[in-house]
């Protein structure tokens, strides 16, 4: 076994997003540690490389130091969808604050690079559609969702003062809707609660009239981004998200089209500041990255859906 180049460490690594990147660094040959409280991450989702000689896992909360030596931070430590940061707002604006405050204060001591998981919810309801990296975003400083939304602007904020105070080197993604295999079942976000209720049988509920519109990126596309992104020469912030745009109401046929078309869909008010429109312009990340998306959603449902049916046991 030849020897690791970097060592590497995953912040949220035991999460969908964060174990999907571990095992990509895991069977590149890296060494790895994978730091994570068990918030929303499992630790099934990493346990295949428990006792691998490259790999390390560590029960820590980000929002609390920490002394490692590492070259790489992938900084993904944060609930992200809103049943979870909403579940606990203060402890959400704590993780992207303290969190991010802490794996920079790492990065500088040791010299390491660090990524931030930052989102595309920093655009809020945008006013401005497709959403550009230029564009600054319409958010609700004291809304429901603005431990999260604030909460991620002020991480990247953080990011790039450290750089420019510490010299630090920085890369920013904003992360558009991601789905695949490794979602929890009580995720909370579209994608998995209208696989979860078709499922079951039960009806698909969707918020407003299902007319507003998501970007769904499969976790594959999303993991090769940021491996460009940390490995390039550009900070960002880079839009990492696929470009196809579909309302609530296509996803929920797509879903129920490949698992039981006679389940009716339910209509319930749409919640406080949930964005009209989400679509990335990514430009930026097929120019600096020579990036875009593989996987369209037709495609990816497929394993997702395997995914559900394997965890509820209904295979």
């Amino acid at each position: 076994m030849a020897p690791p180049s970097l060592r590497h460490l995953v912040t949220g690594g035991a999460g969908f997003v964060g174990s999907t990147l571990v095992d990509r660094l895991m069977e590149a040959g890296e060494e790895v540690i994978c730091l994570d409280n068990y918030f929303t991450g499992r630790k099934a989702n990493v346990v295949r490389w428990i006792g691998h000689p490259h790999f390390e896992l560590i029960r820590h909360d980000v929002t609390e130091p920490i002394r490692l030596e590492v070259d790489r931070i992938w900084h993904l430590a944060c609930p992200a969808s809103p049943r979870h940061y909403q579940s606990n707002p203060i402890k959400t604006a704590k993780t992207s604050f303290l969190g991010t405050y802490n794996m920079l204060g790492l990065a500088s001591r040791v010299g390491a690079r660090l990524l931030l998981a930052s989102t595309s919810e920093v655009y809020g309801d945008p006013e401005v559609h497709p959403q550009p990296e230029s564009y600054r975003g319409s958010v609700n400083p004291i809304g429901i969702r603005s431990c999260y939304d604030e909460g991620k602007r002020i991480a990247e904020a953080l990011c790039f003062d450290y750089m420019r105070m510490h010299g630090t080197e920085i890369r920013v993604a904003r992360i558009f809707n991601t789905y695949g295999p490794r979602m929890a079942p009580d995720d909370g976000r579209v994608v998995s609660n209208f696989i979860v209720q078709a499922l079951r049988g039960q009806p698909l509920t969707l918020y407003g009239d299902g007319s507003q519109t998501r970007s769904f990126c499969y976790v594959d596309d999303l993991v090769e981004g940021l491996i460009r992104l940390m490995n390039g020469h550009h900070t960002g912030p880079i839009n990492i998200g696929n470009p196809g745009e579909f309302t609530i109401r296509q996803l929920a046929e797509q879903v129920l089209e490949r698992i039981n078309p006679e389940l009716p869909l339910t209509y319930l008010p749409l919640p406080q500041d949930d964005p009209l429109q989400r679509q990335p312009v990514i430009d930026l990340a097929r120019a600096e990255l020579g990036w875009e998306p593989q996987v369209t959603l037709e495609q990816g449902l497929g394993p997702t859906i395997a995914h559900f049916r394997s965890v509820l046991g209904l295979e």
